[in-house]
């Protein structure tokens, strides 16, 4: 079957180029946070149906992943926060040394 695109205005041409771009970059960066993030925090506990979901449904298999397909990372593993002055400091030192 042969589409004849010199029909299809061009406004349409460039939304569906539009969304298959947003679909490809979506998908890509669904399966890499997928890929890096630990078993432990993927909602149904395996990674290979999510996987499965991005690939096969396309943009809605990505949009459901990341927004209910991952859990939340545990508060223990953030940072502890720096006092305000310190990192000042420290950023200072770094750049000019220890000078008077």
């Amino acid at each position: 079957m042969n589409l004849d695109l010199s029909a299809v205005p061009a406004p349409v041409l460039i939304a569906l180029g539009a969304l298959a771009a947003v679909q490809l970059a979506l998908q890509v960066t669904s399966l890499i946070v997928l890929a890096r993030l630990p078993r432990e925090r993927v909602v149904s506990g395996h990674k290979w149906p999510w996987a499965i979901a991005i690939v096969l449904l396309s943009l809605v298999g990505a949009i459901v992943f990341l927004a209910a397909g991952r859990r939340p990372a545990p508060a223990g593993d953030a940072p502890a926060p720096e006092p305000a002055g310190d990192g000042v400091k420290r950023t200072v030192q770094s750049l000019y040394g220890d000078r008077p």
